[in-house]
């Protein structure tokens, strides 16, 4: 189980259905910013967390709510 505050990292498993939100880039924090529609993904228990695709750079994700 996560709790709100976790944060996870793309390619990690999704622990709880719930809200993140964008909280950085894994390689640093150079370099352009996701869109605005990419900041918050809602996801699944067992989803994988994405990268930014604008960027094609892993990203680390912070859970903002449960679902």
């Amino acid at each position: 189980m996560a709790n709100v505050g976790d944060r996870f990292k793309t390619s990690d498993k999704c622990k709880a259905s719930g809200e993140y939100v964008f909280d950085g880039y894994t390689d640093g924090p150079t370099g352009k910013q996701p869109t605005q529609e990419e900041r918050e993904i809602s996801l699944e228990t067992g989803e994988e967390f994405p990268p930014i695709r604008s960027t094609g750079r892993g990203a680390y994700w912070k859970l903002l709510r449960l679902q």
